[in-house]
C-alpha cells in the first residue's frame, strides 16, 4: 500500500500546539517557583523583623532579664495566615522561656547575621529565625539567642494560590493557542494554495514560465518549476517534430516502393512474378496503413493534452474530406453523398486530432463497402452539439460491441482479406473524448454500419 503523504498543515499545527503547551507549563513552573520564593522571602522578612522586635524588647533586671512580649509582634506574624508560633530564649546557653526543645540553628547566628533555617518540629514543618545578642546580668555580658518559629501552611496556600492562577492562565493561553495554530497554519500555507491554484488553472498547452508572486522561501520551488516547464517544452517540441519527420521518412519510401512495385507489375510476363509483385504491392499497402494509423495515434495520444482551442468549420472539413476520397470510391464505383446544413457549424478543439477521427471513419466506410453502393455523410445541429453520421452499406460489426472494436489493434472477425490495422476506432473514440464529444457505432437494420460523432458547437 501507498505511505501516506506526511501534511504540513497538520505537523505546523502540532508544533505550534506543543509549543504553546510547553509554554504553558513553563508558565506554571516558573510561577510556582517564583511564588514560593517570594512568600518565603516575605515570611523570612516578617520572621526576622518580629525575631529582633523580642531579643530588643529584652532588658536587664536587677539578678536577671525581664521580657515584655507585646501583642505587635504576634500580630505581626499573623499576617501570613493562621500559623502555630513557636519562640525559644536562652541566655548563657541555657533556655530561659518558651519551648526548650526547639532545634538550634546550624550555625551560630551573630549581632548583625540572624540565622534562618528549616526544621520538623512536632509533626510541623517550620520555618525559624535565630538573632544573637549580649545583655549586662550582674555587670557581666551574658549572651542571648532569640530563636522564633512558624508553621508554613499560609506560604504554601499562598504559593499555591499564585500557582493555580498562573496553571489557569497557562490553560487559557493553550486554548488560545490551538484555534490561533490553525489560522497561522492555513495563513502560512495560503501562498502554496494560490500557487497549486494558479498552476492548475493553466491548460494541457500552456508552457509558460510561472509569474505569480510566491514567498521568497518558495522561490527555489518555481525556479525549479520553471526549469522543468522549459524542459518539458523542448521534449514536447522535439517529440512533434519527430512524429512529423517519422510520417514523412516513412510514408514517402512506402509510396516509392508501391509506384515501383506497380510499374514492375505492369511489365512481368509471367503469371507467378505477377502474384509476387501484387503480394508486395498488398504488404506495401498494409505497411503505409498501419505506419499511418501509428503516426495518427501518437499525434492523438500527443495532441490530446494540449487541448488546443481552434474553431473548427465541420461542414467545411467534411466537404475537404469527401472530395479526399472520392478518387479511392469512384475505382469502386462507389458514391460519397454529403448532407450539410446552410448555417455554419463550428466546433472548438484540435482542427488535426477532428480532421483524423473524420478521415478514418470515412476511410473505413469505403473500404468496407461493397462497389456499387452509397455512403451518406451528414452533419446537422443537435441540442447545442453538431452531429456528424457516417453510413455505409458494407459488412457490419460483425458481431462485436463498439467498446471491444474501439481497442487498439482489434479488428471484427467478417474483416479478413482487407487491409487494416484496427487502430482507426480507436483514434475515433480517443478523439471524441479529448474534445469533450461522445462517439457511437451501431449496425444499421438494413446491413451496414452507422457511425456517429457528437462535438459541442461553439457559440
Amino acid at each position: 500500500m501507498r505511505a501516506r503523504a506526511p501534511s504540513l498543515r497538520r505537523r505546523l499545527v502540532v508544533q505550534l500546539i506543543v509549543l504553546s503547551a510547553g509554554l504553558a507549563v513553563a508558565l506554571y513552573v516558573a510561577v510556582r517557583l517564583g511564588a514560593e520564593r517570594a512568600s518565603e522571602a516575605t515570611l523570612d522578612g516578617i520572621l526576622g523583623a518580629a525575631t529582633s522586635t523580642i531579643a530588643e524588647e529584652l532588658r536587664s533586671v536587677e539578678g536577671g532579664a525581664e521580657l515584655d512580649l507585646s501583642p505587635g509582634t504576634f500580630s505581626m506574624l499573623a499576617a501570613m495566615g493562621e500559623e502555630r508560633i513557636f519562640h525559644r530564649i536562652d541566655i548563657n546557653g541555657l533556655p530561659v522561656t518558651g519551648y526548650a526543645d526547639l532545634p538550634l540553628p546550624p550555625q551560630a547566628p551573630t549581632a548583625l547575621q540572624p540565622v534562618f533555617y528549616d526544621a520538623e518540629y512536632r509533626d510541623a514543618d517550620l520555618r525559624l529565625v535565630a538573632v544573637a545578642r549580649s545583655l549586662m546580668i550582674e555587670n557581666r555580658a551574658a549572651p542571648v539567642l532569640v530563636i522564633v518559629g512558624q508553621t508554613r501552611e499560609g506560604q504554601r496556600a499562598i504559593a499555591l494560590g499564585l500557582a493555580n492562577r498562573a496553571a489557569a492562565l497557562g490553560l487559557v493561553v493553550f486554548l488560545f493557542a490551538i484555534p490561533f495554530s490553525l489560522l497561522s497554519a492555513r495563513t502560512l500555507l495560503r501562498p502554496i494554495g494560490r500557487l497549486a491554484e494558479a498552476v492548475g488553472r493553466r491548460g494541457g498547452h500552456d508552457l509558460r514560465p510561472v509569474r505569480h508572486p510566491a514567498p521568497a522561501e518558495l522561490a527555489p520551488l518555481v525556479e525549479q518549476l520553471n526549469a522543468f516547464i522549459a524542459r518539458l517544452r523542448q521534449t514536447l517540441a522535439q517529440t512533434e517534430t519527430f512524429i512529423a519527420e517519422a510520417a514523412h521518412h516513412i510514408r514517402t519510401p512506402l509510396a516509392t516502393l508501391r509506384s515501383e512495385a506497380e510499374m514492375a507489375l505492369r511489365q512481368a510476363g509471367d503469371e507467378p512474378t505477377r502474384a509476387r509483385l501484387r503480394g508486395m504491392i498488398r504488404a506495401t499497402e498494409e505497411s503505409a496503413r498501419s505506419a499511418n494509423q501509428l503516426l495518427d495515434h501518437a499525434t492523438v495520444l500527443f495532441r490530446a493534452d494540449q487541448k488546443a482551442q481552434d474553431r473548427v468549420d465541420l461542414g467545411a472539413m467534411a466537404r475537404a474530406l469527401a472530395e479526399r476520397f472520392q478518387p479511392t470510391a469512384d475505382l469502386k464505383d462507389m458514391e460519397i453523398c454529403l448532407s450539410l446544413p446552410e448555417e455554419t457549424l463550428e466546433t472548438s478543439g484540435d482542427a488535426v486530432l477532428i480532421e483524423a477521427a473524420l478521415r478514418n471513419l470515412i476511410d473505413n466506410a469505403v473500404k468496407y463497402s461493397p462497389a456499387d453502393s452509397t455512403v451518406d455523410i451528414s452533419l446537422v445541429d443537435d441540442l447545442g452539439y453538431a452531429r456528424i453520421e457516417v453510413t455505409d452499406r458494407g459488412r457490419g460489426l460483425g458481431g462485436e460491441t463498439q467498446a471491444a472494436l474501439a481497442q487498439r489493434f482489434r479488428r471484427g472477425a467478417n474483416v479478413g482479406g482487407v487491409v487494416g490495422s484496427g487502430l482507426g476506432l480507436t483514434i475515433v473514440s480517443e478523439t471524441a473524448t479529448a474534445m469533450g464529444g461522445r462517439f457511437a457505432l451501431a449496425e444499421r437494420e438494413e446491413g451496414g454500419t452507422c457511425a456517429t460523432l457528437w462535438f459541442p458547437r461553439s457559440r
